[in-house]
Formats: C-alpha cells, sequence, structure tokens
C-alpha cells in the first residue's frame, strides 16, 4: 500500500483541536482529505456561544462530514454554554439521588438535542465510573454513584437519551476511574482491583451501556495491575482487545481520552502514544486541547512510520479507520429530537436533600447573608462559574479558614447566614469555615454543591449533589432567595 493510503487511513482515526470560533484552513483540508474528526475545546476559544459554534461547524460540514466531538456532561463539566452561565442541566451525581431512570434518558436526550441542534454528533458522556472513593479528584458529582447497579441503570438510560437526539453516547472512563485517588491528567492512577471485583462494580455500568448500544467507548489512562500490569489501559491490548473487545463483546468505536494528559504520554510523547493506543485496539484518538496541525502531522508521521517498518499492522488501522467511517455513516441518517431544558430543572429540583428545618427568613431581617467558600477545581471540570451569587447579589467570597469567621459574622448580624461549600470533604479550609461560623451562629446553614460526603454538626444542611445552574437555582429556591 502507499505512503498516501497508509496517511488517509491515519488520517481518519484522528481528532485534533484547534485555536478559535472558526476551523483554519489546514483543518479544512484536513476534513476533505478525510480527517477522523475534531474535538471542539471550550478553552480553546471554540465556543464562545451556541450560534458561533453552530457556525463552525458548519463550515466544518462544508469540507466533508468529520465528527465533532466535545465533553458535555452537563453539571460541572459543561462545555456547550455552561462554562460561562453554568449548565441548565444536573450532573449525573444529582440524577442518581433522584434514581429515576427515565428522567436521567430525559435530560440526557435534551442535552444531547441542543449538542444535535449546534452540529455535535459524538459527545464524551456518559461518564459511567463508581466513585467508590470519596477523595476522587476527578470524578466525584460526575458519577452517577458508588453503587454499581445504580450507575448501571442510569448509564443505559444516559445512553438512550443521548442517542435518541441523534448524537452517538461515548461511556467513559473504560475499565473506570472511580476507585482512584489521582487524576490521570497528572499521572497513571492505580486501581488496584482483581478481575473478580471489576466484575462486581466496575464492569457492570459498561455491561450495560454497551447493553444500551452505546456507539462509543472511550478508555481512561489507568493501571489495572491484575490486567495491565503497568500499561496504561489506554495502551494495553489486555485492556482494549482482550477486557473491552473480548470479555464484555464490544464491537463498537473505541476512542482514548485525550492523549496529551500525563498518564498516557508523560513519558513517551503523543506520537507513541497514538502508535501504542491503536495497537492496544483503539480507534479514535483524542489528540488533546492543545494539539493542533503540528501535533497532527508528527502523529501522521509516527503511525505511517509504524506501519512501514512493519510494528503496525496495516489491517489493525484500517480496521479503525473502518469502524470510525461506520460511525460517521451512523450518524449521517439521524433524526433530531426537541430540547426539553424543563427536565434538568426538575431534575436538580428532586436531587436536593435537606437535613434540619431551613429558617423562614421573610418574616424580618431581610435576606441572609450568603457566604461562598472558595474550591479548587480540577482541569476536566475547568473555570465554570459555581455557586448562588446569581441570587444573591450580596454574597460574599471566602478563601476557606477559620481567620475569616470574624468578618463573615459583622457582616452577617441581624440576618440569616448561608455558607455554600463545594465537596468539604476535600477542603480542609472549607471545613474550618463552616464549623467556625455554625459554634457562632446554630442557625447557620450549610449549603454543600458537591458530593455530601462531610457536613458541620448541628447544622440545618442541603445537598444539592452538583454545582449546575439548575442545581444553584433548586437550593435557591428553597432558601427563599427568589
Amino acid at each position: 500500500m502507499s505512503e498516501s493510503e497508509i496517511i488517509r487511513l491515519a488520517r481518519g482515526t484522528l481528532l485534533p483541536a484547534f485555536p478559535g470560533a472558526l476551523p483554519p484552513r489546514w483543518l479544512l483540508e484536513e476534513v476533505e482529505n478525510g480527517l477522523g474528526g475534531v474535538t471542539v475545546f471550550a478553552i480553546n476559544g471554540n465556543v464562545p456561544g451556541t450560534d458561533e459554534l453552530a457556525a463552525l461547524t458548519a463550515e466544518l460540514r462544508k469540507a466533508g462530514d468529520p465528527l465533532v466531538t466535545i465533553d458535555e456532561e452537563g453539571g460541572d463539566v459543561t462545555r456547550l454554554t455552561g462554562h460561562v452561565t453554568a449548565s441548565p442541566y444536573p450532573g449525573n451525581a444529582a440524577l442518581g439521588a433522584v434514581d429515576d431512570p427515565e428522567l436521567t434518558r430525559r435530560v440526557y436526550r435534551s442535552l444531547g438535542a441542543e449538542l444535535a441542534e449546534v452540529g455535535v454528533n459524538l459527545n464524551f458522556a456518559p461518564s459511567v465510573d463508581v466513585n467508590t472513593a470519596a477523595d476522587n479528584p476527578v470524578i466525584g458529582t460526575r458519577s452517577f454513584g458508588s453503587d454499581a447497579e445504580l450507575v448501571a441503570r442510569h448509564a443505559a438510560a444516559a445512553v438512550t437519551g443521548t442517542q435518541e437526539a441523534g448524537v452517538a453516547a461515548c461511556a467513559k472512563h473504560f475499565p473506570g476511574h472511580g476507585a482512584t485517588v489521582a487524576d490521570s491528567h497528572l499521572g497513571v492512577p492505580i486501581v488496584d482491583a482483581d478481575m473478580a471485583l471489576l466484575e462486581r462494580r466496575e464492569l457492570v455500568p459498561f455491561r450495560a451501556a454497551i447493553g444500551a448500544g452505546t456507539r462509543a467507548v472511550m478508555t481512561g489512562h489507568l493501571n489495572l495491575p491484575a490486567v495491565t500490569e503497568g500499561v496504561p489501559a489506554t495502551l494495553s491490548p489486555a485492556a482494549i482487545t482482550g477486557l473491552l473487545r473480548g470479555r464484555l463483546g464490544y464491537d463498537g468505536v473505541i476512542v482514548t481520552d485525550a492523549l496529551d494528559m500525563d498518564g498516557a504520554s508523560g513519558e513517551i510523547g503523543i506520537p507513541e502514544a497514538s502508535v501504542r493506543a491503536l495497537l492496544a485496539g483503539a480507534d479514535l484518538l483524542c489528540l488533546g486541547s492543545r494539539e493542533h496541525h503540528d501535533s497532527l502531522r508528527a502523529v501522521l508521521a509516527a503511525i505511517e512510520e509504524a506501519v512501514r517498518i512493519g510494528r503496525l499492522p496495516l489491517d489493525r488501522l484500517a480496521d479503525a479507520a473502518a469502524r470510525t467511517r461506520a460511525l460517521r455513516d451512523w450518524l449521517a441518517d439521524r433524526a433530531p429530537a426537541a430540547a426539553d431544558r424543563a427536565a434538568g430543572l426538575e431534575a436538580a429540583r428532586r436531587a436536593v436533600r435537606v437535613s434540619g428545618e431551613l429558617p423562614d427568613w421573610r418574616g424580618g431581617g431581610g435576606a441572609p447573608l450568603v457566604v461562598e467558600v472558595a474550591a479548587t477545581g480540577n482541569i476536566a471540570v475547568g473555570p465554570t462559574p459555581w455557586g448562588l451569587g446569581p441570587w444573591a447579589p450580596d454574597a460574599v467570597r471566602a478563601e476557606g479558614s477559620a481567620a475569616e469567621a470574624t468578618g463573615v459574622l459583622e457582616r452577617a448580624s441581624g440576618r440569616g447566614l448561608v455558607v455554600v461549600l463545594r465537596d468539604a470533604h476535600r477542603h480542609a479550609g472549607q471545613r474550618a469555615l463552616a464549623q467556625a461560623l455554625v459554634a457562632a451562629r446554630p442557625d447557620t446553614v450549610v449549603v454543600e454543591m458537591g458530593l455530601p460526603v462531610w457536613r458541620p454538626d448541628g447544622a440545618v444542611h442541603l445537598a444539592t449533589y452538583g454545582a449546575a445552574h439548575a442545581n444553584a437555582q433548586a437550593a435557591a429556591e428553597l432558601l427563599g432567595l427568589t
């Protein structure tokens, strides 16, 4: 086979990124030559608004029929509009708390409809990780919960709803990122589980997603010593070809998590990671937000060289390109659905859990003082706005330390007091400030907008199971701020 034909096949397996709100000339030329697709990133300026994104995808489709992919989970991981205003859809933790699979299906169908409307046809969602590690730094509220069967029924509902909207779903992060206490953006987390435990826990939701017909599965950069023997799953034939293809019988597209993450390429570089992922059995390679034309060319050269010297079998490359092509063909005749944002707010309202009796501030003293305590995010979530600020114009921000309590109490004199936390179990400063405020003001209401793992003794506690706009509105309504 000629070098040009090898490059053509390789191009069909790649998802580069690009800067700006319009596709650059080099990208349009790659699409014309059969590029598998692109990934759009808010941090690259690809999504200044939905109208602009629709115009961008329309330009891409004048050049060909690429996959247009995005990380749009709703909840805390949102790119479509939520990186500016926070998402109108709650994330998986809230949906799991409600535990109504039909509602999950409605939410994902509506989210898929909004993606289809702007030309996105492959969504890197749902996350079907079983979040069994409370201190997980990267999954948390992105998971439906810690019970494998609960996660499985919502995984199937999310896949079904997404694909009813004409968008391909992508269950992630295989074989499961929920039992880790490390972030694969920064290294290779270890999942210390034998095959029996994997079958009882991590693999249950993936089987459900596959049973529901998910068109894609995303690999995680995870070391499962019992399976991968130190190799990240994304680069492991045992994980992809043996476990996912063989044991689980999955025959659809396998897409990698971003290869610019240290968990995949930190020691070997993206071109080499790309070759190894294809060798392992992956079909579609997400290169990462910073990987543009130069990276694309370097990866193409590495794949071509691997085929030329016999390291990467041509049949394996052709198989990957064919699966990606089949996905593009499947998407060509999908029927759209209508958005239903009411489903998002309904889910957020039903997810809220209140411990204790909420005070009624309407009788005097005016609206309570709302204190929002800073919380570090993670790379997957990004700088998404959160909190009750839209309903509390004089809300104050605290960094998170007991030393701030005196100033807060002075400002709250004669008013009710609400302190808003986010994953307080992971932030000692949040806990210290909340405890100091509750000790001085037992009427303080504590709002947790992450996972409600920790709560101060004696306080009225309101848990939203997420920090999306819908979650915040549901809390604001109960607090009488609306």
